[in-house]
């Protein structure tokens, strides 16, 4: 792969000009301003996925992640081919990775939680032969119904939940870790005798996609969940299909393999932490970033994968459940714990000590006196802290030069005080000797907690060229 920067393969032509132009008016904002203009109507399509991207991405994917066609546009601006390699540090469940290697461009992903590294691994795997994936699931379907059928239980319609006391249920460990009725104690029946179905009759070739294809059918289908954003637990249904809604899952993703098979393109996950990337990736390996790392807004990403990761076995128990969390970017007051010290990195950044204080202050002002309540300012000092060391670690995996896109999200959830996160992001960036190119609004959308517009943003960075 070449030693020398990329260029975006636009510069030279009309779009050169446009991408000066929003360089120069990204720096024209001003600290404390939203962008978001009165009566301006919140952007609800940007971040949805195109018919046409579903392929392998809706094997199973976040509610909010960000859109493929977002990553193929800096795919091609930044001129990336296959003699290129891609990196996305916080690649949840692999959007940038799948959607590079539909592109044929090498990439590899981090990503600390093992569910979302499991899901980003599996969509990235085409080497699985869909007539293998096809028969075998059938053959573990008919085992599963016919254990169901012998217990008296249909999977196609509603049972009396009252005629079968004997169900399989979670560990009292497991448990602990769900929600209040998360799934229904039939449901979670099925689901349990189905993953025992998998395991049994166990087929190596096949039995990563066939277990990601469980955990999408669990929480969209059997599950009583709901994301929007956060997720809860809506109406409780106390039955639902599993097994049948497992096979057409898996008829998707045969299909999808026989459309995309496999190509050769390296695409790599690595189960890691995104702030320590030194002892996972080479030096000056990479070419570029396409990445969306949380934002500080009191999302706990570990709730929102909370029952597929109980049910496939990749939560055990509150501990391991912790010992997870602490491999996380800071993002909210549920992951931070005693002896955190990535605030220290930040503590000579005047913008962030000063939001800080506004958060701490405004805690103080409305008599807000809970845990998690004081811990809001920490967390923000914490996360833009933890993106130091994230960039720090990144600069020596990276080739001089290379080109970088962070998509991030302005944050009003603390008290109503506004965390311009792009803006500080940039800031922090050029402190550690990244080239800022611009920000580009890539869409609004309305806080969860004012209803005022926020801006959702694509940080672009050049690394440094030695």
């Amino acid at each position: 792969m070449p030693d020398t920067a990329i260029q975006p393969s636009f510069r030279g032509t009309k779009a050169a000009s446009d991408w000066q132009t929003t360089c120069s008016e990204s720096r024209k904002l001003q600290f404390g301003l939203s962008g978001a203009k009165l009566g301006q109507v919140a952007d609800t399509k940007s971040n949805a996925m195109r018919p046409d991207d579903a392929a392998v991405h809706d094997w199973y994917r976040f509610v909010l992640s960000f859109p493929p066609h977002l990553v193929a546009d800096y795919v091609n601006r930044f001129g990336l081919s296959a003699d290129h390699l891609l990196l996305d540090p916080f690649c949840g469940t692999g959007t940038t990775l799948v959607e590079a290697k539909k592109r044929k461009v090498p990439s590899v992903g981090v990503e600390a939680m093992p569910l979302t590294a499991f899901a980003a691994r599996t969509k990235v795997d085409w080497s699985c032969d869909a007539d293998l994936l096809e028969g075998h699931a059938k053959s573990v379907a008919l085992s599963a119904l016919g254990r169901l059928e012998r217990q008296g239980i249909a999977d196609s319609s509603p049972n009396d939940p009252i005629e079968h006391k004997e169900l399989m249920q979670f560990s009292p460990d497991q448990q602990h870790l769900v929600f209040n009725n998360a799934i229904s104690p039939l449901p979670l029946h099925k689901a349990l005798v189905l993953i025992e179905a998998i395991e049994q009759d166990f087929c190596a070739e096949v039995n990563q996609h066939e277990r990601l294809a469980l955990a999408s059918t669990v929480v969209n289908s059997a599950s009583n969940l709901k994301f929007g954003p956060e997720v809860g637990v809506g109406k409780v249904k106390t039955d639902a299909v599993v097994v049948s809604e497992w096979l057409k899952a898996i008829e998707r993703m045969a299909a999808d393999l026989r459309q995309n098979s496999e190509n050769g393109v390296q695409s790599d996950v690595h189960e890691a932490d995104a702030r320590s990337l030194g002892s996972a990736l080479p030096e000056r390996s990479f070419d570029a970033v396409i990445t969306s790392p949380p934002y500080p807004n009191e999302k706990d990403y570990t709730r929102t994968v909370r029952l597929e990761s109980v049910l496939l076995g990749f939560f055990r128990d509150r501990s391991h459940l912790r010992e997870i969390k602490e491999d996380l970017l800071r993002s909210n007051t549920r992951n931070v714990f005693k002896g955190d010290n990535d605030s220290e990195l930040v503590t000579d950044q005047d913008d962030i000590v000063r939001l800080a204080s506004l958060i701490e202050q405004r805690r103080v002002d409305l008599g807000k006196t809970s845990g998690f309540e004081r811990r809001y300012a920490q967390v923000t000092m914490e996360y833009f802290g933890g993106m130091v060391r994230h960039l720090r670690s990144l600069a020596r995996v990276l080739k001089p030069g290379a080109l970088l896109a962070y998509v991030v999200g302005d944050q009003a959830s603390y008290f109503r005080v506004l965390i311009q996160t792009g803006r500080l992001l940039e800031r922090l960036a050029e402190s550690e000797g990244y080239h800022v190119e611009g920000r580009e609004l890539f869409r609004t959308r309305p806080s969860t907690v004012t209803g005022d517009l926020l801006r959702e943003e694509v940080l672009i960075l050049r690394a440094p060229n030695s």
